[in-house]
């Protein structure tokens, strides 16, 4: 994926701003692959090419890099999500977007490592409270969408009038975790088409 972040408020990034996302995109798959614990210093410096003083003139500690790496895997996974439903016309083909999405991933370009709220909430449920809370929020955030887009599409009528808007984006989310969940823990991509499946019929049914 190619990114464009060398403007900030109508100004040019200056070499420090620069330095940090840099650190953030270097870093932040391996901090989506290995987790927090995993992440050592040495791995930041390895896929920066920058010294440890570099690293830290730039972030107060390796919590901060956790956290900024955290929200840019989030923002990667969000704006594939986003820039696929900006290209539908209907609510239905909007919620359809993570059934394509979900069950092609070999088109799309995702965060290394797979789904970052996932992965920061399983690992960081007893260990890092702020990584956690960070986790949490994002969960809530993408709960929130979808459940704005039920709620659209039924005061545009296209979906029942008597359907359960939050409900149904809880449902569908833990679809897509279980998903990818059980893709990892089993090697086997049969099991993410069984539930992308399952999330289809019930999209329709909406």
């Amino acid at each position: 994926m190619v990114y464009f972040c060398v403007v900030k408020n109508d100004q040019v990034m200056s070499k420090a701003e620069r330095t940090r996302e840099f650190i953030i995109k270097k870093t932040a798959p391996i901090f989506n692959t290995k987790g927090y614990a995993g992440t050592s210093l040495s791995d930041m410096t390895e896929a920066t090419g920058l010294t440890k003083g570099s690293i830290y003139g730039n972030f107060t500690d390796k919590d901060e890099v956790a956290m900024a790496a955290f929200d840019h895997n989030t923002r990667t996974v969000s704006g594939v999500i986003r820039a696929e439903m900006a290209k539908q016309g209907s609510y239905r083909d909007k919620l359809m977007v993570y059934v394509e999405v979900y069950g092609n991933f070999s088109k799309y370009t995702f965060c290394e490592g797979g789904c970052p709220i996932l992965n920061t909430i399983t690992e960081a449920d007893d260990t890092h409270p702020g990584l956690k809370a960070k986790a949490v929020e994002a969960l809530i955030r993408w709960k929130d969408r979808l459940t704005g887009i039920i709620q659209e599409g039924i005061a545009a009528g296209e979906f029942k009038a008597d359907t359960n808007a939050e409900d149904t984006a809880v449902t569908m989310i833990a679809l897509l975790e279980g998903a990818i969940l059980f893709t990892k823990a089993t090697g086997k991509a049969s099991h993410r088409r069984a539930i992308v499946n399952s999330l289809e019929t019930i999209i329709k049914a909406l």
